[in-house]
């Protein structure tokens, strides 16, 4: 019976052929090939905007970074204020990028 992983990929395989026409296949391939270079292209961008934002982060966090941080839930309000003074600092600058650009 059908049951393998490689007799449904076979199925398919013929399926696509007889209803697209063999034609058809290796225009299928070539998109697909350029929707994977399209999200490897976007994953790249990504890591590389995220690591120039931790990197911007790093330095402007590194002396706070320096003082001691109290142990248990203290420690955890304080990790909490300094998420939310870097979420309202990076909301301040989207403003005046949007004001920027909007000139």
């Amino acid at each position: 019976m059908i049951g393998s992983a490689t007799d449904i990929i076979i199925i398919i395989i013929v399926a696509v052929v007889l209803f697209a026409g063999a034609n058809k296949i290796p225009e299928l391939f070539h998109s697909m090939g350029r929707a994977v270079g399209e999200y490897k292209k976007g994953k790249v961008e990504s890591e590389m905007e995220l690591s120039k934002m931790t990197g911007a982060q790093g330095q402007s966090q590194a002396p706070a970074q320096a003082q001691a941080t109290p142990s248990g839930s203290a420690g955890t309000d304080e990790k909490t204020r300094q998420l939310e003074s870097q979420i309202a600092e990076l909301q301040r600058q989207l403003q005046e990028l949007k004001s920027k650009g909007g000139n």
